[in-house]
């Protein structure tokens, strides 16, 4: 059973960037700081640099199994996904009820939250512009993997 739907936007579709085994050598240590930043009231600012931190170390847990995408669209705009983001994707990660996914959907992937209600499975945007879709009885879906972070520029 195939639904098609009339949308007035492009769903969040991804771009494939690589993986992580491939962007592992470009890696650089940045300095991490004692004293933390408050996001109330201000206090006095500290210098010490407290250790160097590799981004691709504390964001990539499961190296073999990790790779990157770019995001394009808007349909993931309220669960922190902007058009253009940075999606790092967990393969190891078990894809269960709630998790964001990266979804081969008809050929094409996609990015949404993966929601079972009772005996059906659903790819539900976090957009409510958008519809959500049915692939409890789909033979034509896999799920590539799961969405551990969404890095975007301010």
């Amino acid at each position: 059973m195939i639904h098609s739907f009339q949308q007035t936007e492009p769903e969040v579709k991804v771009e494939f960037l690589g993986t992580a085994v491939e962007l592992k050598d470009i890696t650089e240590t940045l300095p991490i700081y004692l004293n933390p930043v408050q996001a109330g009231f201000p206090t006095p600012a500290g210098d010490d640099v407290d250790e160097r931190l590799n981004l691709h170390t504390h964001l990539v847990k499961h190296e073999s199994a990790t790779f990157f995408l770019r995001a394009s669209g808007n349909s993931m705009i309220n669960a922190g996904i902007h058009d253009g983001d940075l999606l790092i994707v967990d393969r190891a990660v078990e894809a269960a009820h709630n998790k964001i996914v990266i979804a081969a959907l008809e050929g094409e992937l996609t990015v949404k939250r993966l929601v079972r209600r009772g005996n059906k499975v659903f790819l539900a945007p976090a957009n409510p512009d958008y519809p959500e879709f049915d692939i409890t009885h789909r033979e034509h879906i896999h799920i590539w993997g799961v969405v551990t972070y969404a890095i975007h520029k301010l």
